[in-house]
């Protein structure tokens, strides 16, 4: 999981709209957070961390981008949205695509949530599992993360 490197493109699906690119957002700072709709982490992580985030930061530059990728993500996609989601985009894909972007290995295991944050230039700054330091204090240090990536030129 070397980074920074280059985040090769991400096709993330959106029933009934067309497939939402990682890449459109080139040239703000995204916030890419990989959730499991039945993880209660996750839920938590998408109403109380992120939605509060996009808000804050949006103006500034902050893309918060969210995928369900859990085997059930498209079956239960909408109640997920409707309870969890303000602010932001939401998709769904599936691990393999998931853990490909990440260069993951599945047989090596995950805990969810997890995040990457991608620079303006498009490149994966630093990826986080689930079971990360980052995530024992998420909210400090996620905008500790933010405000340095931020405060960099495209």
């Amino acid at each position: 999981m070397q980074t920074p490197r280059p985040a090769p493109d991400l096709v993330i699906h959106v029933p009934g709209q067309p497939d939402l690119h990682l890449s459109r957002f080139k040239g703000k700072v995204v916030l890419l957070a990989l959730l499991g709709t039945g993880c209660e982490s996750c839920q938590h992580f998408a109403l109380n961390q992120l939605a509060p985030l996009q808000k804050q930061y949006g103006a500034r530059g902050l893309q918060v981008v969210a995928v369900v990728f859990n085997d059930e993500a498209k079956a239960t996609f909408e109640k997920f949205r409707s309870q969890f989601v303000r602010g932001f985009p939401l998709g769904y894909s599936d691990e393999e695509s998931v853990l490909g972007w990440l260069r993951q290995p599945v047989e090596e295991g995950y805990f969810t949530p997890i995040i990457a944050f991608i620079d303006r230039r498009g490149n994966i700054a630093s990826q986080h599992l689930g079971d990360d330091m980052l995530f024992q204090d998420p909210d400090k240090n996620i905008r500790m993360r933010l405000e340095t990536l931020l405060k960099l030129p495209a």
